[in-house]
């Protein structure tokens, strides 16, 4: 029998779908499971694109242009001109979501073997693109103690190697919800410019800012031609199957680069495009009714999680995920335990390991990524339910070590384990 690649033997599973077999036995068997792992809104997708889509004429779907239809790439620049400056229609290329936006960039700046500077945790499939591309992912990292915030650029600056290409972000961040300032991001931009670098940018959670401004890199002109943006409508609009993405950049050799791959699929799909061309004649009016519907779901989140005995979290301050550190070993174990031995009401929860989120596995064993996408009734029966699971887990016969305890002087912070709980 023919053997398959070693390509495809050393890729990982994906952490947020990895425990789907499990999670669809669940609903099977008649439980009802409270998706929390993955980063799918139920807030309705603009009404008016749903209803544009509806009512389209065409009789024949043909091919588009390999850049995406002119009216969307219209759009979609002119939505950049208030946080990002002057954006021109060729700056903008559609791609068949983010993910595809990633692979053009980091095959258009990237040869094999090359590295890019990532900080950790990250989202997840960065790491496969990586591996995919046949590029050295290297990650810097960050911490739960310190919420996730950016390394120092100096710390940067000490894993750059000849062979560094670019410096990778998601900001706001998935997983962890942080946002980078402008003058972090000022200060990366040294780095960028002293090692001739390219930095690219997730910018896809940008509209979900709470308590601070966000900061694009397409705003600091002066570094046009070494900055690359990756987005989509997947979370801004709630329509993460339309499959409609973009690369956005001023350099216009990337572009040239681009325009081969973009080719070399022929085009993004139609449907998702005309969407979108739609969602961004309405974004004025639906952006703050789903930011003001986060904000909600992060409060409830953020106040439901505190009065759980051992779990470490923190208010995110972007996006909708929060990197949780739970009172257990292995969030591996204890996430497929969710789906194949509990139920509580006739519910449980799915919860995305945090060790996916790192390059070494090692690494968040006792953190999951927490997506506050539900609504505040769904999300706290959630919470309540994640509640007497840690509970039951933690207290099963003849199970050990797996129980922590926290410091009255200091209720966030979760020290060594004990089994007196």
């Amino acid at each position: 029998m023919p053997v398959h690649s070693k390509r495809g033997e050393t890729l990982s599973h994906s952490p947020i779908r990895v425990l789907m077999p499990y999670a669809r036995a669940a609903k099977a068997a008649g439980t009802h499971v409270y998706h929390l792992n993955i980063g799918q809104p139920d807030i309705q997708t603009p009404p008016e694109a749903l209803e544009a889509i509806r009512n389209n004429k065409e009789t024949i779907i043909p091919y588009g242009p390999s850049e995406g239809l002119p009216g969307l790439r219209e759009r979609v620049a002119n939505y950049y001109q208030s946080f990002a400056g002057d954006i021109a229609y060729s700056d903008v290329f559609v791609t068949t979501g983010a993910s595809e936006a990633i692979l053009f960039a980091l095959f258009s700046c990237c040869d094999e073997f090359d590295e890019v500077i990532i900080p950790e945790p990250f989202y997840a499939n960065y790491l496969g693109f990586g591996h995919t591309s046949s590029i050295r992912i290297v990650p810097i990292p960050s911490s739960i103690d310190t919420e996730f915030q950016l390394p120092n650029a100096e710390k940067f600056e000490e894993l750059i190697t000849p062979n560094t290409k670019a410096i990778f972000l998601c900001n706001p961040g998935n997983p962890t919800g942080c946002l980078y300032s402008k003058e972090e991001l000022t200060k990366l931009m040294q780095i960028v410019l002293k090692y001739d670098l390219f930095l690219i940018v997730d910018e896809v959670y940008r509209e979900f800012c709470y308590d601070e401004v966000f900061t694009s890199v397409l705003s600091f002109r002066e570094m046009d031609q070494h900055v690359i943006v990756i987005d989509s409508i997947s979370k801004v609009f709630s329509s993460c199957g339309a499959r409609v993405g973009f690369l956005v950049t001023r350099n216009k050799e990337i572009q040239k680069v681009v325009e081969k791959y973009a080719q070399l699929r022929l085009c993004p799909p139609y449907y998702g495009q005309k969407l979108a061309e739609v969602c961004y004649d309405h974004a004025d009016e639906y952006i703050p009714q789903a930011r003001a519907e986060y904000i909600r779901r992060r409060k409830v989140l953020y106040d439901s999680l505190r009065q759980i005995e051992g779990v470490q979290c923190y208010l995110p301050k972007a996006a909708f995920y929060n990197m949780t550190k739970l009172p257990v070993k292995d969030a591996n174990d204890f996430c497929k335990w969710l789906l194949t031995d509990f139920t509580y009401e006739g519910s449980t929860v799915m919860l995305a390991p945090g060790s996916g989120f790192y390059q070494h596995k090692a690494y968040g064993l006792d953190q999951v990524r927490i997506a506050y996408i539900l609504n505040e009734h769904d999300l706290s029966a959630a919470v309540e339910c994640l509640k007497i699971a840690l509970d039951q887990y933690n207290n099963r016969n003849g199970h050990e070590g797996n129980n922590y305890f926290l410091s009255e002087k200091s209720p966030n912070r979760v020290y060594a384990p004990t089994n007196d709980m």
